[in-house]
């Protein structure tokens, strides 16, 4: 199913962008734009006719072949990207949208709807959402017009035989049911959506995604005095990495540790990034992580943590804590990522890749500010 929406939306693209260019498309053009077989381009024109996406403009003429259009130049979708990572019982709904505005309208409303959101967060056009798939609730808000909520997620669950699919419930109305029934489906990440009508215009769907694995890596000592940055090189690290099929990403990050020149290189920062994986690559990509990082560090204390999941223990807090107050040694930090399930890979800046990683899901003023308070 994945492969066919992914299809579905790969060929549309081409129609619509071809509409826009040429003002129409053919046959033709879509199976050399899209290196597809004639024969398999020509059966989803016919789909894809039968679906009213496009419309036959001009009939065949000899050999002049039959021109369609898109039925709209329209933007198709408004959802970019939707996936789900996991850890244990924990869901993280990522909602990747074209429009900030769209996304803080999806977060105002999900919060007022309550239901299976415990906590939304949103930088940007990017929506994270917190769920369980342990606790199902249906103390969701009724769905309606204002002052009602427009949408809400009822409830989270895990499906496939491995529990390898989260299936979000979702109730909606007016705009935001449209983007479920006419939207949601071309969202990059998106398995499978099914609707119907439930109370007059209210619409419920399920929304499927994979359950990926949630990948957290930490950084730090890859520079020197003489140059390099450890930023710049986890920001290198993360666009190196997002080009690998089964590989999602979702966030850079830069923390600001004890502000001693004694354990610095060039700074007191380190910095971790966050991806979601498919399962299948998961070892894989962290090889190909560490051998980034070993070949274009620039100091031989370069350090590299790995945490799979993105709950972060009492313990790891601690930790990050620590790392801003006081010189903490190497075999500390291999003790604490032994307990947590971590592993660590280089040098002395294996402390600093540790403590980066203890500071995921706070906000950017504490991750910055090496002197702030925090209960978190």
């Amino acid at each position: 199913m994945a492969g066919v929406l992914e299809k579905r939306r790969e060929l549309l693209g081409f129609m619509r962008d071809l509409t826009l260019e040429k003002g129409f498309f053919t046959v033709n053009d879509i199976a050399g734009t899209s290196g597809i077989p004639r024969s398999t381009v020509q059966d989803w024109v016919n789909r894809l006719a039968g679906e009213k996406c496009i419309i036959l403009k001009e009939e065949k003429r000899g050999r002049v072949p039959a021109r369609y259009v898109t039925t709209g130049t329209m933007l198709q979708s408004a959802c970019k990207r939707i996936f789900t990572t996991v850890d244990g019982d924990k869901v993280l709904i990522f909602h990747e949208c074209r429009s900030g505005g769209c996304a803080a309208f999806c977060r105002h409303h999900h919060d007022l709807a309550g239901g299976g959101i415990s906590r939304a967060t949103r930088e940007g056009t990017l929506l994270v959402e917190y769920a369980s798939v342990a606790e199902h609730k249906d103390d969701m808000r009724r769905i309606g017009l204002f002052p009602d909520p427009a949408v809400g997620i009822a409830d989270v669950r895990r499906s496939g035989d491995n529990g390898e699919y989260i299936i979000q419930i979702i109730r909606c109305i007016g705009g935001p049911a449209y983007s479920l029934t006419d939207m949601m489906s071309l969202a990059e990440g998106v398995v499978d959506v099914k609707t119907r009508r439930i109370e007059g215009s209210v619409v419920e769907g399920e929304v499927t995604t994979k359950a990926l694995s949630h990948l957290i890596i930490g950084i730090d000592d890859t520079d020197t005095e003489e140059g390099g940055a450890t930023f710049a090189l986890a920001l290198g690290l993360l666009q190196y990495l997002q080009k690998i099929k089964g590989v999602i990403p979702i966030a850079h990050r830069v923390v600001m540790l004890k502000p001693d020149p004694s354990i610095c290189t060039a700074g007191n920062s380190c910095s971790y990034i966050e991806l979601a994986v498919d399962p299948t690559v998961f070892s894989h990509v962290k090889e190909l992580a560490l051998r980034f990082v070993e070949d274009e560090s620039l100091s031989e204390n370069w350090g590299v943590a790995f945490k799979c999941g993105f709950e972060i223990s009492d313990d790891l807090r601690k930790f990050g804590r620590l790392s801003r107050t006081e010189i903490l040694d190497e075999v500390f930090a291999r003790n604490v990522a032994k307990d947590n399930r971590m592993t660590l890979h280089g040098g002395r800046g294996i402390i600093g890749a540790l403590a980066a990683i203890t500071f995921r899901g706070l906000s950017n003023d504490i991750q910055l500010n090496p002197y702030a308070e925090y209960d978190a």
